[in-house]
């Protein structure tokens, strides 16, 4: 269940807002220009999907995505344990840069397939933290400053949608207020309680 919370900006001690209710959080995010939808979920993904096979699973909504928004730029990623020595060194690594608050000069489109994460974006002096998971897209506009939290031990499936090839890349800015604010670890602890 999605799960938004909103702090002012200088002080993550305070919740301005907490809800899993879908209508609040839909009505929150339009007002911010954030396109939130929830799908279907689809059963029996292999546990480390192709981008083509998750692709394939959600057809549908991903050419409606293409069709209305205008991407050229679709695939699915996981990010899933591995047996792999080095893997929880690399989520570490690559948790650590989405960390970084940031922006891009596209459309952030991202849909949980499985797993989930947390998308902060830092809107007019307040932080809204969305807890994504399964079945949940979340589109950040261009140029909206925000970071990602993945977790300590990452696993989820998600796909991607972006209008050029330089969309994805990053603008950080500078500014360490990630380090402030509930991490993803400590907004699960809390949200299935």
């Amino acid at each position: 269940m999605t799960l938004l919370t909103v702090w002012p900006d200088t002080d993550p001690s305070t919740v301005l807002l907490r809800t899993t209710s879908p209508d609040d959080i839909l009505v929150e995010l339009k007002r911010l220009g954030v396109r939130y939808e929830n799908w279907p979920v689809i059963d029996g993904l292999p546990p480390t999907p192709s981008s083509d096979e998750v692709l394939d699973a959600y057809r549908t909504n991903v050419d409606r995505i293409i069709d209305t928004e205008g991407y050229i730029l679709v695939d699915a990623m996981h990010m899933t344990p591995s047996d792999d020595p080095d893997w929880l060194s690399k989520a570490s690594e690559a948790r650590q840069k989405f960390l970084a608050e940031h922006t891009h000069d596209d459309d952030e489109d991202r849909f949980f397939a499985r797993g989930s994460g947390v998308f902060y974006l830092h809107i007019d002096n307040r932080v809204y933290g969305i807890l994504c998971e399964a079945g949940d897209l979340l589109s950040v506009p261009a140029n909206t400053t925000h970071w990602f939290d993945m977790g300590t031990s990452p696993n989820y499936v998600s796909i991607r949608f972006f209008h050029d090839d330089d969309g994805w890349v990053a603008n950080f800015t500078g500014n360490d207020i990630a380090k402030n604010f509930p991490t993803y670890d400590q907004l699960m602890a809390n949200h299935h309680q």
